[in-house]
């Protein structure tokens, strides 16, 4: 990833915050036909001997990843937050020099680390039950893993096969206009929110606080 200092984020916390906060990632391997791309939903423990923490998530047991994904190089796991496109017509000093042009805003973090397949039945169980907790959480009436039949959950576990990446590096990109003036700063806050949409509303709040959990 193409990261200058101005938009680069270092701290642990955010990075591993936004990582829970959109835990939805896009899982980038090496196979022996080239790259491969999955998107998976995972869970970030704080855990892990380089203090990065580690992923876990799933895949359907036909899904050829946990069986071809090199295990020598690191995978990488993409999480996108935020993005939207920038009007140059949301900068004041357009209308003072004309010297601005488009671009596009965005927040992402890219985690590293070998990939290793889990096929133990407990270990999967304690899995699924944890991503279910979290998200039927904000739900009034959550939905358990035990409102199923236990022998029904017996036969989709065994259709499944875990995947878990001890991070060996986590980097966040925060582009979000931090090369521009407080007054066009301001402009794309004000020009995001009035472009209106969840995605341009949700950039607009990082760039007023760059590095905040968006």
């Amino acid at each position: 990833m193409y990261l200058p200092p101005h938009f680069e984020e270092t701290r642990l916390d955010v990075l591993q915050a936004f990582v829970q906060r959109h835990p939805f990632g896009l899982l980038i391997t090496q196979g022996a036909a080239g790259p491969v791309a999955n998107g998976i939903p995972f869970l970030l423990d704080p855990d892990g001997a380089a203090g990065f923490g580690t992923l876990r998530g799933h895949v359907a047991r036909a899904n050829p990843v946990w069986r071809e994904a090199a295990t020598d190089v690191a995978s990488l796991v993409v999480f996108q937050g935020p993005q939207a496109y920038v009007s140059p017509a949301f900068y004041p000093s357009k209308a003072e020099h004309g010297k601005v042009v488009p671009t596009w805003n965005y927040v992402m973090v890219q985690a590293r680390g070998r990939l290793r397949a889990v096929e133990d039945a407990a270990w999967l169980h304690r899995l699924v039950t944890r991503l279910t907790e979290r998200h039927e959480a904000p739900r009034a009436q959550p939905w358990a893993v035990t409102d199923a039949p236990p022998d029904y959950v017996q036969s989709l576990l065994r259709a499944i096969v875990g995947i878990e990446i001890e991070l060996t590096g986590l980097s966040g990109k925060w582009k979000v206009t931090q090369n521009r003036s407080a007054a066009d700063r301001e402009g794309v806050v004000h020009g995001l929110r009035t472009a209106g949409g969840e995605q341009s509303i949700a950039l607009a709040s990082q760039v007023a606080q760059p590095g905040s959990d968006g």
